[in-house]
């Protein structure tokens, strides 16, 4: 079977699809023959007959039809092969890469994937999801090629960012949670005396920094999921994305407080960030634009 060929695999199907060798042959514009002769030689290849002769119309033997599915399988790769080999030839990117901060409200990066895959099908897109400075390591690294990411981390690095949307930040505690008693404002001596879960990464990009920190009682989390688990725990009040808390908040498993303090964690502007010293291929640039023509910010 070393000399089987994509043609013979085409001259196949067309039999099969046409459903007769007068019309395979129409279709494929070459004399009746030359059709019959490569289905024989097919055949005389595999070891197997593909279709049964006998009628007057030709018909897929068991073989055949065990085979057919497979050889549509080769044909539609051998044809992604061929598209996705001719987008690279133009520069295409192979992939796009794209890492989300932990804190990009992921459904509002649907739509943007749906239309890239129709303009780039032979792209296909590989997300990251990672928190704060790890996010922008991975866009400064070059391992991705677009970045969602939070102004304020955009802001310590040499990192181009076109702004999107503004995330909105709500104080939660657990409705056991002592802070949960207290009405109106809660003094930051009270604040301190209760532990503030934190979210934290490893890079040295945000080592010293914090933002929205008034308690003295720490603890720090890499992930946004486990941080919120352990306020519904009821193991420290912090400050949470509202889209990310708004459920647990109307059924009351989480209550929401109004912590004082000088440096309050509101809201941030999140937008798209790559590294210009890096330039973006044709997909890269797709997606940044079809990015900034939905945004919301301002809106």
């Amino acid at each position: 079977m070393d000399t089987l060929t994509l043609d013979q695999i085409r001259v196949f199907l067309s039999v099969v699809d046409e459903g007769s060798f007068p019309k395979a042959a129409k279709s494929l514009r070459r004399a009746q023959s030359a059709v019959t002769y490569a289905i024989r030689k097919l055949e005389a290849e595999i070891g197997v007959p593909l279709f049964d002769r006998s009628a007057y119309r030709s018909v897929l033997t068991p073989a055949g039809c065990a085979l057919v599915t497979r050889a549509r399988r080769i044909a539609e790769e051998a044809g992604a092969f061929r598209e996705q080999a001719r987008g690279l030839a133009s520069g295409l990117e192979a992939e796009l890469r794209i890492v989300l901060d932990a804190l990009y409200p992921i459904p509002q990066i649907f739509d943007a994937l749906r239309a890239f895959t129709e303009q780039f099908p032979t792209v296909p897109p590989r997300l990251y999801v990672a928190s704060l400075g790890a996010a922008a390591n991975l866009v400064i690294d070059g391992t991705c090629t677009i970045g969602l990411l939070p102004s304020n981390i955009a802001q310590l690095t040499a990192l181009r960012l076109t702004p999107l949307t503004t995330i909105h930040f709500c104080p939660v505690v657990s409705p056991f949670h002592p802070l949960a008693t207290i009405q109106g404002i809660i003094e930051p001596h009270l604040l301190r005396q209760h532990v503030q879960l934190v979210l934290t990464d490893a890079s040295t990009l945000t080592a010293g920094k914090d933002w929205g920190v008034l308690s003295s009682r720490t603890w720090r989390l890499a992930d946004l999921g486990a941080k919120k688990s352990m306020l519904l725990a009821g193991l420290g009040w912090g400050n949470m994305p509202t889209h990310m808390v708004e459920d647990e908040i109307k059924d009351g498993r989480l209550t929401v407080i109004q912590p004082g303090g000088s440096d309050p964690l509101k809201a941030l502007v999140l937008g798209a960030a790559y590294n210009s010293e890096h330039s973006l291929g044709p997909a890269g640039r797709w997606i940044l634009n079809y990015l900034t023509s939905v945004a919301s910010v301002g809106k």
